[in-house]
């Protein structure tokens, strides 16, 4: 059974999908099973990879890392998710963007971020 917001990758194709409704059966891409990431929260990689989340009062700034993550062409963050009062917000990045988002909300419950090299992370 696939997981409910379970983000799945492909070991073949590379094709990574986010479920968005569970059912019975198993995610299969290119006649093999998608490998199921595990949300880390805590390594040596951490100061780059973990969301961190600041409120001003008005606005909170969702940044990658406690130090600025790479954003080149080889290595980047994919895209940064958040789950606020409203609801679920995802901002994809390119190379050469800021790894970081703003945004207007009551409060922020959590937030998510890719790596193309080190996967998925959680705050």
């Amino acid at each position: 059974m696939a997981e409910f917001r379970g983000i799945y990758k492909c070991n073949v194709c590379g094709n990574i999908v986010e479920v968005l409704h569970s059912g019975a059966g198993e995610l299969v891409c290119c006649g093999q099973n998608m490998e199921l990431f595990k949300e880390n929260t805590v390594d040596a990689a951490r100061e780059k990879h973990v969301p961190k989340i600041e409120n001003n009062g008005e606005n909170f700034l969702i940044k990658v890392g406690e130090v600025a993550h790479p954003m080149e062409e080889e290595h980047f963050i994919e895209w940064i998710e958040t789950e606020t009062d409203k609801g679920f917000c995802k901002k994809f990045l390119k190379p050469g963007d800021s790894p970081e988002i703003a945004l207007r909300a009551k409060e922020v419950k959590s937030a998510r971020t890719y790596c193309n090299i080190h996967g998925l992370w959680r705050s």
